[in-house]
């Protein structure tokens, strides 16, 4: 849902979590037009099937809900992953990707699992930008 937000502008309500999708998209960054294909991916594959995944993508959005602490809890093993697999003998940090970890479902303040400081604390310990949203 959060994929077809940025690229439509809209919130779709009847999304399918379970489905992996590819979308392409093409925005003005900063004067210049940039093509994104964004991997939406079903959040349910095995070790081998997230590697290849990790591997192809340039740019990470780790995306937990504030409301199901499993999901944040994997967020700090995904980090780590994208930094192993994205380093390299002839790369160096500066070369890493670009990742970004977010909390999602922010307007759900009764169902929340996961504090904002949760969130923060995680963020600055692997020294990764943080968002929450909704």
């Amino acid at each position: 849902a959060l994929t077809v937000r940025f690229i439509t502008r809209r919130f779709i309500g009847d999304y399918d979590p379970t489905l992996e999708m590819i979308y392409r998209h093409v925005a003005v960054i900063d004067g210049e037009m940039v093509h994104f294909e964004i991997l939406d991916t079903a959040g349910q594959e095995d070790s081998l099937q997230i590697e290849e995944k990790i591997k192809w993508g340039d740019g990470f959005a780790v995306v937990y809900s504030v409301t199901d602490r499993c999901s944040f809890d994997e967020v700090m093993r995904l980090c780590f992953l994208i930094q192993h697999l994205h380093a390299g003998p002839k790369r160096g940090a500066a070369e890493l990707p670009p990742v970004v970890i977010v909390g999602n479902k922010k307007d759900l303040q009764f169902d929340r699992m996961v504090s904002t400081q949760d969130g923060e604390n995680l963020s600055k310990a692997l020294k990764i930008p943080f968002y929450e949203i909704s």
